[in-house]
């Protein structure tokens, strides 16, 4: 089978489409002919060599991804059991080395019905991401949560997960995003100069999210008044007393309220851009580069 790895870490340059066996489920796991993969900010900090705690040190040569979707064509001992899966069934999730024509997941739902195999791909993390932090950081319906960095994947999703629950969002982004934020039932307004005086005139700020790592801490604890308000994921070190959330939480769950707010129409996160497996590398400098519109993904 076909599959994205690297040697030695680096930029986009060291991702190789190589020849490689093909994995098998084990026990509680399913194996997937991968349709489309994910493209998460993780996949790209651990081919860096970045030190995240939620992620163990791996060996080279190594398998890039988390997330796919595909269909079920190997079922590991017990999987069944689980939510009865089967052969054939078409279904969304985590699990290793998803830049490839077959994975393995551990953790899946079925595809709610009108999905798309390039849409399915795009929610697993960014989900689990997005319920996380929402948490953690402890707003409540009738509050309003500030995210700074609001038009990507994550920032999409916990917009749509907010107005949802009642919590009004004010989100910043590029000038080209405004309208797009808007669509999701935020208060919009653009970064750079002058930022924290827009998000003051839009209303008092409950608590805050930094999902972009754009050197906003300091502001984001001013606008709050607490430093215990504000979480990052972008930031691996924010100063000030402001924590950052990397330990995942519970992906079964995470992937039932996906199918549920699908389902309801309550949630929908577009795919800015697909590539191919080979051109992962430029799937992944996009990324680093930002100003993303929903989700990017990989199509198999």
């Amino acid at each position: 089978m076909k599959k994205v790895i690297f040697a030695e870490f680096g930029g986009p340059d060291v991702l190789h489409l190589v020849d490689a066996e093909e994995p098998h489920a084990g026990p509680g796991q399913i194996r997937v002919a991968v349709r489309a993969a994910g493209v998460n900010p993780v996949d790209w900090r651990i081919r860096e060599g970045q030190s995240l705690g939620a992620h163990p040190t791996i060996e080279l040569p190594a398998g890039v991804g988390l997330d796919a979707a595909g269909v079920v064509d190997e079922v590991g001992a017990g999987a069944e059991d689980i939510d009865g899966v089967k052969v054939g069934d078409h279904v969304f999730g985590e699990g290793t080395d998803t830049y490839a024509e077959f994975a393995v997941l551990s953790a899946w739902a079925r595809m709610p019905e009108g999905l798309t195999f390039d849409e399915a791909a795009g929610y697993p993390s960014v989900m689990e991401t997005a319920l996380r932090i929402i948490r953690e950081v402890g707003v409540r319906p009738g509050q309003t949560l500030l995210v700074s960095g609001a038009s990507g994947g994550v920032g999409s999703a916990v917009l749509q997960i907010a107005r949802h629950r009642g919590i009004t969002v004010i989100g910043t982004a590029g000038a080209a995003n405004q309208d797009y934020l808007r669509s999701l039932g935020a208060l919009a307004t653009t970064y750079g100069e002058g930022w924290a005086d827009r998000v003051r005139r839009l209303g008092r700020v409950d608590a805050a999210l930094d999902l972009a790592g754009s050197g906003v801490i300091r502001e984001l604890v001013e606008l709050t008044g607490d430093p215990q308000r504000v979480i990052s994921i972008a930031d691996l070190a924010p100063a000030l007393g402001v924590r950052f959330s990397g330990v995942a939480g519970s992906m079964p769950d995470a992937l039932a309220e996906t199918v549920d707010l699908i389902t309801r129409r309550k949630l929908h996160i577009p795919v800015a851009k697909s590539y191919t497996l080979a051109e992962a590398a430029a799937a992944h400098a996009d990324s680093q580069a930002g100003h993303t519109r929903g989700r990017r993904v990989l199509l198999v």
